[in-house]
């Protein structure tokens, strides 16, 4: 339930399908999501410090479905915006 062109910043660490961690205080633009349901993978796209980059997450159990499902306890909205295009 992201919002094209909101920032967002990380409230709550996590880490997301590639082991990468997300620590608090980490901003990000929001872009798009992706959703493979095969994999139940769930592809975040975001602009970070000006470059696109792709966030992975997989809706299982096991993996990331705990954070998917409560993904507004561990970002909140930025004040910044991007201009729509």
């Amino acid at each position: 339930h992201l919002t094209p062109n909101q920032s967002y910043k990380v409230i709550k660490p996590f880490t997301d399908f590639d082991r990468q961690e997300h620590t608090v205080g980490e901003t990000w633009t929001f872009v798009e999501t992706n959703f493979l349901p095969y994999d139940d993978g769930l592809t975040l796209h975001v602009i970070k410090d000006g470059v696109p980059v792709v966030y992975r997450l997989q809706w299982r159990e096991e993996e990331q479905a705990g954070i998917i499902d409560n993904f507004k306890a561990f970002v909140e909205d930025c004040p910044i915006t991007l201009p729509q295009t």
